[in-house]
């Protein structure tokens, strides 16, 4: 959508609306979902959202902090489960953290080791404030979660692409080795790509392609939400 030249008053900054703070409420969070493949650019593109947002408006929620713990079983068998189906996450909580967040209530979401597939506590808690970006390679898989979403984006992004950059950031950030991302990628996540996240793009609002500059696909972005935004304030009005 494009505005044509026209400036839109900024409706985040018109309501003046500050961060909030540990049970501080904020009324009706403008809930935004962001989902794609693994390597699609889902989390750079909502860390680039916040920035071009305000980061003190914007509070984020990632459906992968939400994998079930598999402390219960072997290192060889947890390394052996297939993480890229619904049934890897536990999706209740996330729901129920996700309505508190969209009640305007904070939330604590799950730690979780990618390297070791447990839980290790708790993260940071996540504060409610006026926009919530919520992103998952399953969320428009999950019809609940699809009806707490304002906005529903998804990124397209050919398999190649995403397998590179998963490479780049699983051996980076979640201490897997090459070998065995690109051996998890063929065993599991290209079908399941294909069988649970690819037929979700048909309940995107916006489909986004993401193989450039992930700025330039966020100010796309951030201009849709700054127009539902102003559409919301002058339907409240």
């Amino acid at each position: 959508m494009a505005h044509g030249g026209r400036a839109l008053r900024d409706p985040l900054r018109a309501t003046g609306a500050g961060a909030g703070g540990a049970g501080h409420r904020v009324s009706a969070p403008f809930v935004v979902g962001v989902a794609g493949g693994s390597g699609s650019g889902k989390t750079a593109l909502c860390r680039a959202l916040a920035g071009g947002l305000g980061p003190e408006r914007v509070a984020m929620l990632c459906h992968d902090a939400y994998y079930r713990d598999r402390s219960e079983l072997p290192a060889a068998e947890r390394a052996a489960l297939n993480y890229d189906v619904p049934d890897a996450l536990d999706t209740p909580l996330f729901l129920e953290h996700l309505r508190a967040l969209r009640a305007g209530l904070p939330a604590r979401p799950p730690r979780y080791c990618f390297s070791t597939h447990r839980r290790i506590g708790e993260d940071a808690v996540v504060e409610p404030r006026p926009v919530l970006l919520v992103e998952g390679i399953l969320l428009l898989h999950e019809a609940q979660a699809r009806r707490l979403l304002d906005l529903a984006l998804f990124l397209d992004v050919p398999d190649e692409v995403r397998l590179a950059r998963r490479i780049a950031r699983d051996t980076s950030e979640r201490g897997r080795t090459h070998r065995s991302v690109l051996s998890q990628f063929e065993a599991t996540v290209r079908g399941a790509h294909a069988a649970y996240v690819e037929p979700t793009k048909a309940f995107a609002d916006l489909v986004l392609f993401n193989i450039g500059r992930v700025d330039r696909v966020a100010e796309t972005a951030a201009g849709v939400v700054r127009e539902r935004l102003a559409q919301r304030r002058v339907e409240a009005a």
